[in-house]
């Protein structure tokens, strides 16, 4: 599969995930922070940040978590709380963190996104579709959306083609689909 981009809202660096997948770290620009200067301490956004990009996973969460305890609504926090949670490897608890955003959220794409990421590495193409119209719903213009729902699109008409090719091993043109669609995958894995 191909679904890219899990990105936390204002973390410059991408974070590391399967190999098909594009996390969204990109944030409605009116969410984003400012950096420090000399004069200010870091927020606690920046702080989680800077461990993010060390890191230092599990003191991320840490953080994380003791800023949610006094502002259990900061999204970009929770958010941020999600990709961490993905790069840990606790999809389950990454998908409710990402689902609750969605539901008390629904104009953040970023959310839609990366949950649509976890369905798809779980297989679950249908739902990760259906995750990414909604990003695209909540914001018309967000390209990491399309891409990825075109990935998905890519990897459905894979199926579908072993599937026909499966039904029908003499169909030499649902074999002739299958193996192109598996090279544009491998080809769009490379692009990376």
């Amino acid at each position: 599969m191909l679904v890219r981009r899990i990105l936390p809202f204002a973390i410059a660096a991408a974070i590391a995930c399967p190999a098909w997948s594009q996390v969204s770290t990109a944030v409605p620009p009116q969410t984003i922070g400012t950096l420090s200067t000399d004069r200010e301490p870091p927020t606690d956004l920046q702080q989680v940040q800077q461990l993010i990009v060390s890191k230092r996973l599990p003191q991320a969460l840490a953080r994380a978590d003791e800023h949610l305890v006094k502002n259990p609504r900061d999204a970009q926090m929770r958010f941020v709380r999600g990709v961490i949670l993905t790069e840990m490897k606790q999809t389950e608890q990454a998908r409710e963190v990402f689902q609750k955003l969605t539901e008390e959220f629904p104009e953040l794409p970023e959310p839609y996104n990366n949950l649509a990421v976890i369905y798809a590495s779980e297989g679950r193409l249908d739902n990760a579709r259906a995750a990414l119209e909604q990003a695209i719903v909540a914001a018309p213009n967000y390209a990491t959306a399309y891409e990825n729902l075109g990935d998905i699109y890519l990897q459905m008409a894979a199926d579908a083609y072993q599937r026909a090719s499966k039904l029908d091993p003499a169909n030499r043109q649902a074999g002739a689909k299958l193996s192109l669609s598996r090279e544009m995958i491998t080809k769009a894995r490379g692009v990376r």
